[in-house]
């Protein structure tokens, strides 16, 4: 079996940290750690170790072309359902479109170089956390739908390593390589 991985936006530091901030105070779920903060665009389960070189140059072919972009977190959601929810999410306000688009070109580049993305349809969103199974995020998406960040601008994306640890199974994320866009 090969690695697990992921390209991804990374907010900058202060965004990630006011989202902490924002979510410390609201007790009763564990809530991602600001280290672990992303939105995936290309999650790639089963990488072989022969083709990591392959794979970061034909995904940083495929970003080196777009300009970079503004971009914001905005409006809560929940994986399957809010009724049933597997993670509560948030959304963006703003590079949607572009990380969409993002999107497109990587999961195209990993293909190409022998890396099946997951075939999940894309969304744009950052996990904040997994809550117990069966429990109602109807009252939780309401208090999160009230967070805004700050736009910053992404210029770049990271390729990230994710293994799964211990029992928990929480995964331990290090940066690969960071692709550059454009600029």
């Amino acid at each position: 079996m090969g690695r697990r991985m992921f390209a991804a936006v990374v907010p900058p530091e202060d965004v990630r940290e006011d989202l902490a901030e924002f979510l410390d105070v609201r007790e009763g779920l564990r809530w991602t750690p600001t280290d672990r903060m992303h939105l995936t665009l290309a999650f790639l389960p089963d990488v072989p170790e022969r083709i990591l070189e392959p794979l970061e140059e034909r995904l940083a072919a495929a970003v080196a072309d777009l300009a970079p972009f503004a971009c914001s977190l905005a409006g809560a959601g929940a994986f399957p359902d809010p009724d049933r929810p597997a993670v509560l999410w948030l959304g963006t306000a703003q590079g949607t479109a572009e990380l969409e688009h993002l999107a497109q070109r990587l999961r195209g580049a990993a293909s190409a170089a022998g890396a099946a993305p997951d075939g999940k349809r894309f969304r744009a969103h950052l996990t904040l956390a997994r809550p117990p199974r069966g429990r109602s995020a109807v009252r939780w998406l309401r208090v999160l739908d009230t967070y805004r960040s700050r736009s910053w601008t992404v210029d770049g994306v990271a390729l990230v390593d994710s293994q799964l640890l211990g029992h928990g199974r929480r995964p331990l994320h290090a940066t690969v390589a960071t692709l550059p866009l454009a600029g």
